[in-house]
């Protein structure tokens, strides 16, 4: 698997305990998650923007590669041979199948990033965020609401890239997510995002008081 992007390599045998100048002690997991339509990317990318020291998560996949896809930036490509290795190596913090093509979180270039005081981002849904939180129980979960459902329907249809049969599918599916999300010990906090703006600065803030706090844990 190739390196992803923004892993200092250092080489040695006191490699693992190597600090850089730039290090610190506030690493933190921050997961985000959300129905399709409700803007949690773009709420993602502000977070990232936002905070000092932040990189965003690229997951492996067994999808085919597009020509639009950066390799290390979209996603990183690997054959199903690789990534059963991945999971039989207990090597990713989440995986999932989605319709036969499978994604994953490395585990080892996010535990990296902690090591050097990063705040990592994972852009993932309701399985991914329960099983991270079941192996990394101080992570961060936020969780994206629409102001309502009528709203949420209106914005899936205003992307006016889909047929009504899948707006209506995405839909539901978005009422089962939420309904999950809210049932399950998982998220530490809910946004409703209503006004943009509003939305990533609240979640800003929720990165900045836990992070402080896993500072002085150190």
């Amino acid at each position: 698997m190739a390196e992803q992007p923004g892993t200092e390599r250092i080489e040695g045998d006191n490699a693992e305990h190597a600090r850089l100048p730039t290090d610190t002690d506030d690493g933190l997991v921050v997961i985000i998650s959300g129905p399709s339509g409700v803007g949690k990317t773009t709420i993602t990318r502000g977070v990232e923007r936002g905070t000092r020291g932040s990189v965003f998560s690229v997951s492996v996949t067994t999808r085919a590669k597009t020509e639009a896809d950066v390799e290390g930036v979209d996603y990183s490509f690997l054959s199903d041979d690789e990534f059963d290795r991945l999971v039989a190596d207990d090597a990713l913090l989440e995986w999932a199948d989605v319709f036969g093509k499978r994604y994953g979180t490395p585990r080892a270039w996010v535990d990296e990033q902690l090591k050097r005081g990063r705040v990592v981002i994972l852009e993932i849904d309701v399985d991914g965020a329960r099983q991270v939180k079941s192996r990394l129980p101080e992570a961060l979960g936020i969780f994206i609401l629409p102001p309502s459902e009528e709203e949420l329907l209106r914005r899936l249809r205003d992307r006016k890239r889909e047929s009504e049969e899948l707006i209506q599918r995405r839909f539901s599916e978005a009422k089962t997510e939420i309904a999950a999300a809210r049932a399950g010990a998982i998220y530490d906090a809910f946004i409703v995002n209503e006004v943009l703006e509003d939305a990533i600065a609240e979640a800003l803030r929720l990165v900045r008081t836990a992070r402080g706090r896993r500072a002085a844990e150190r």
